[in-house]
């Protein structure tokens, strides 16, 4: 399938609809064992005010503006391994997203936020800046579409792109574009295509390199 050209920067790239609707199923099945695991779903405090996307977190829990073994802020308990099949995910993706058959080589990511949107959260323009890893980061989409706005890596403001973001797409931003700004300002309602697992709600999972040991 041709790739799109949304117009993105250096180190941005987007495949629409890389996943299938099979693989999205599968995947929303997992989601559903990983909210009903040692650390329920939840949604983070940044500077004291709840986000109103919640999250669930594989390998470490992501609080803002660090990552942990346990959930300290939530329940304390140990969040569940990163599995395998999403470090295989994560390589094949960057070979799809790049064209290079060799992107995946050596890429170990050992963390993703699983985040849930419902039809009114968003996102704010923020940096993924918790890692000491520069490697990229994979971004997969399930369910409802949204409006994803990509910027620059010094502000918050334009320059940005707005693209939508429907089930099974890919994103994936690393090298120059690894720290750039982005963010969720919308979300349409009743867009999840039938059959990918999802009634309502978007799934966002993202994977990252920690650079962390322990």
């Amino acid at each position: 399938m041709p790739r799109p050209d949304p117009g993105l920067p250096e180190g941005a790239h987007y495949v629409a609809r890389w996943l299938t609707l099979e693989q999205q199923r599968w995947i929303v099945g997992r989601f559903h064992e990983w909210t009903r695991g040692p650390v329920p779903i939840r949604a983070a405090k940044v500077r004291g005010t709840e986000m109103s996307v919640r999250t669930v977190c594989l390998g470490w829990h992501w609080r803002p503006y660090r990552y942990t073994r346990e959930a300290v802020d939530v329940n304390g308990n140990r969040v569940l391994p990163f599995p395998d099949w999403m470090v295989r995910l994560g390589r094949s993706a960057l070979v799809a997203a790049t064209g290079d058959p060799r992107a995946g080589d050596g890429y170990t990511p050992d963390t993703a936020l699983v985040n849930y949107y419902d039809d009114a959260a968003r996102m704010g323009m923020h940096q993924d800046r918790d890692e000491r890893s520069a490697a990229p980061v994979v971004s997969l989409s399930i369910g409802n579409t949204c409006r994803f706005r990509f910027g620059n890596t010094e502000h918050r403001n334009r320059p940005y792109r707005d693209l939508d973001l429907a089930s099974g797409d890919l994103f994936v931003f690393g090298g120059a574009s690894r720290f750039a700004y982005h963010g969720v300002p919308r979300v349409y309602p009743g867009t999840a295509p039938e059959g990918c697992g999802l009634q309502t709600g978007r799934i966002n999972i993202t994977m990252r390199e920690t650079g962390l040991e322990g």
